[in-house]
This record gives C-alpha cells, sequence and structure tokens, in this order.
C-alpha cells in the first residue's frame, strides 16, 4: 500500500510539473520574433504573466487590430478608387449596383454579427471553464498536500493502536466497563443502545421526581407547621402539668378535683409523648 501510495503522488507531482498554459504554448511563436514591441502594456508577460499585465496586454492588441482595420479599409477603398478613375475604360457604377452592394453587404453584417455573438459565448464558456479548472487545480493541490501527510499520520495512529492493544494484553483484571471497551462493533452497538435506553428510563424517573418536588415540597411545610404547633401545645401542657405538681406539693390545692386535673394533665402528656414518638 505504501508503494503505491509513493507511485500515485509522484504522479501527481509530474503532473503539476508540466505548464500547460496559453503563454508557454505561444512561447515558440513569438521566439520566432527576436525584436519585441517597445509599446506592450506588459512586456514581461512571457516571464511572469499576470491576469493584469494579461489584461493589458489584450486591451492593447484589441487597439492595434482595430487601428489596422481601419487603415486597410482606408487603403483599399482608396485603391479601388483609383483603379476605377485610371482604368481604361473608366469603371462607372450604377445606383442599381450600389443598392444590391449595399443588400450584400447589410447581410455580410448580419453574418457577422451573429458570428460575434457566437464568439462571445465562446469567451464566456472559456472563461467559466477556466475558473473551474482553476478551482479544480487548487483542490488537486490541497488534497496533494494532505495526501503527503496522510501516511504519517496513519502510521501515527496505528503506533497508537498498537500501544492501546499491548496495553490491554497485559492487563490481568479488566473490570465490566474495561471489556465493554474492547467489544466488536456490533456489540459495542448493542451495548450502547441499551445504555441509551437506560439513560432515557433515568431521565424520565428525574422527570417525574422533579414535578412531585413542588407538591412533597408543599406537604412538608404543612407537616412542619403541625409539628411546631404539637411541640408548643407539648410545651403548654408540660408547663401546666409542672405547675399543677408544685401547686400541689405546695399544698395549694386540694380534694378530688386537683387529683382528676393531674390525672387529666397526666394523660394529656402520655397521650402528646405518643404522637410526637418521645419518650418520657
Amino acid at each position: 500500500m505504501a508503494s503505491t501510495h509513493t507511485e500515485i503522488l509522484q504522479n501527481i507531482k509530474d503532473l503539476q510539473t508540466e505548464s500547460l498554459s496559453i503563454i508557454r504554448i505561444s512561447e515558440p511563436v513569438s521566439a520566432s520574433h527576436p525584436n519585441k514591441r517597445s509599446s506592450d502594456a506588459s512586456s514581461d508577460v512571457f516571464e511572469s504573466p499576470s491576469p493584469a499585465s494579461l489584461e493589458a496586454d489584450l486591451a492593447h492588441y484589441k487597439d492595434l487590430f482595430s487601428k489596422l482595420r481601419f487603415s486597410y479599409l482606408e487603403q483599399v477603398t482608396k485603391e479601388k478608387f483609383l483603379r476605377a478613375i485610371v482604368g481604361d475604360p473608366p469603371l462607372i457604377v450604377e445606383a442599381a449596383e450600389n443598392t444590391e452592394l449595399e443588400a450584400q453587404l447589410a447581410e455580410v453584417k448580419a453574418i457577422l454579427k451573429e458570428q460575434k455573438g457566437t464568439v462571445a459565448a465562446l469567451v464566456k464558456e472559456l472563461e467559466r471553464r477556466g475558473r473551474d479548472l482553476s478551482r479544480r487545480y487548487e483542490t488537486v493541490n490541497l488534497q496533494t498536500t494532505l495526501l503527503e501527510k496522510l501516511p504519517a499520520e496513519i502510521n501515527g495512529v496505528k503506533e497508537t493502536i498498537g500501544q492501546l492493544r499491548a496495553q490491554a494484553d497485559r492487563s490481568d483484571t479488566r473490570s465490566i466497563s474495561a471489556q465493554g471497551m474492547n467489544l466488536p462493533l456490533d456489540a459495542t452497538i448493542s451495548f450502547t443502545r441499551e445504555k441509551q435506553m437506560e439513560l432515557a428510563q433515568l431521565n424520565e424517573e428525574v422527570k417525574s421526581l422533579q414535578q412531585a418536588l413542588p407538591r412533597q415540597t408543599k406537604e412538608l411545610a404543612g407537616l412542619n407547621y403541625e409539628l411546631k404547633r404539637l411541640e408548643k401545645e407539648r410545651g403548654n401542657t408540660v408547663e401546666n402539668a409542672r405547675e399543677a405538681v408544685k401547686r400541689r406539693k405546695d399544698g395549694g390545692e386540694t380534694g378530688d378535683g386537683l387529683e382528676m386535673r393531674g390525672r387529666w394533665l397526666k394523660g394529656c402528656e402520655d397521650g402528646l409523648r405518643e404522637l410526637l414518638g418521645v419518650e418520657a
């Protein structure tokens, strides 16, 4: 696999070293003319071409061809006019002939206009393809860079896997979680699904508990209030009982009324202790 990768990478590099630009293709033609024009917008276009220099060169050549076309038409017109005058016999053109020539000229102009539209469409298509090729070229360069880095990364991953496997083999005791980390793909997927189901059940339980929490908090507040009230009543009852015992010892009250009151208080105290779970 390493040799195949090396061969592919070398083939890509060989293709990238070949220059396929239009400027390079036109070098043999331009080299046959040693005297370069001095009025070029970019005289070093063949050495270091750039979009700006190419645009300037294109505008320059368009201007030259426009001037050349005008000069050609002017010279041809003068030549035909002079031949018509000095000819023997002189060339006399009738109005009908001019009309016929104008009709032919109109047809030729229509054809020329159509051809210009076709050329403009071809130019746009070439520009689109050029941009597309430029994007592809940049993508290929980026992928080539990644391809050069990929073998080292693959080797690093293989070394890491080997180290982890060696550590797993040297381990004598493995827990359930450690065994779960060494499962095949199908078992790992099943294990993950089970854990996800358990997690979903736990989330549902937590959600139900969170929904019941306000009600239980309210009930707890009510029980705390009731407990405080009972504790207060218990304190009052105990205090009354102590005062009754004290009065009985001092002889402040005698007779059956004091005895019945004491029994009643004692019964209240026992009932509260049993209710609150307080030992005597």
